[in-house]
């Protein structure tokens, strides 16, 4: 055999030990991957993130490995924590979404982890950013209209109690008639932007899912801080605290209603409070 004969059997038996070395490879990777799931169904998350990563070294391009990762990465995050070591582990987990993200923009999933770590650490602008990015995908998700109303209810409330302890005050949940105009006006110039947008998501959430018991318990809780903002207009805020007690009894009558669908048994597909169907 000459030179360039031999070069080019040399040539196509390297190919070939490459797409063979690449095909085994890429079994090896889906076994750590499922080994990896069972892992993480018996919630041992460490476990979990070292078969997804060697999964994700075997073959880069396996699908849904990344996300794996990153949502078993996630568990390490301790929700309301804001240490150095848990934003790292937020960050680390943030960071392989926003992978699969970049391949894949309008991967809802990925979208609705990072809000939901966002969430968890208390960056609320950020998680409500990527909650709206959900919904710029999906109109229709009662969860992440939800979870913004949560967030915007969230911020006002806090506000709401900075501003009234700053005068050795409790909130009353009926308008805090009893506390200055000026701590009043503080909460309506902070609270009002909040309580509007609130409103309109929480609302928009109840319309994709009509039992949604606990975006009418938001809602409740909403009112009562659009009574501070309406302060000036007594009528208003009766209104309000009318209004928060109408959902108040509306989120109880429609919980109870769900639960006894729950305890009826099997009769088809039912969602949960966290809209997972199961």
């Amino acid at each position: 055999m000459n030179g360039p004969a031999r070069i080019t059997a040399l040539t196509v038996a390297l190919a070939g030990m490459v797409l063979s070395m690449g095909g085994c490879n890429r079994l090896q990777a889906r076994d750590q991957l499922n080994k990896g799931v069972e892992s993480y169904k018996s919630a041992r998350y460490e476990e979990a993130i070292g078969h997804f990563q060697k999964a994700t070294e075997l073959d880069p391009s396996l699908p849904m490995a990344k996300s794996y990762l990153a949502t078993a990465l996630a568990q390490n995050v301790v929700p309301g924590l804001t240490t150095p070591d848990n934003l790292k582990n937020a960050q680390q987990a943030i960071s392989i979404f926003q992978e699969v993200l970049n391949k894949e923009p309008n991967d809802v999933n990925s979208l609705k982890q990072i809000a939901a770590i966002y969430f968890s650490i208390k960056q609320f602008d950020k998680a409500k950013e990527y909650q709206k990015k959900v919904l710029a995908v999906d109109p229709k998700d009662p969860e992440a209209a939800y979870t913004v109303g949560v967030i915007d209810w969230t911020l006002a409330h806090e506000n709401t109690l900075k501003a009234l302890a700053t005068v050795n005050m409790n909130d009353d949940g009926e308008g805090n008639a009893k506390a200055p105009k000026k701590v009043l006006q503080q909460i309506k110039d902070q609270n009002e932007p909040l309580v509007t947008e609130g409103l309109q998501y929480l609302n928009q959430a109840l319309a994709n899912r009509s039992n949604y018991d606990d975006a009418m318990s938001y809602l409740n809780l909403t009112y009562r801080r659009k009574a501070d903002v309406d302060f000036q207009d007594p009528n208003a805020v009766k209104a309000d605290v009318a209004a928060a007690k109408d959902w108040s009894s509306k989120a109880m009558g429609t919980r109870k209603e769900n639960e006894a669908k729950k305890d009826k048994g099997p009769g088809g597909i039912t969602m949960d409070s966290s809209g997972n169907f199961k």
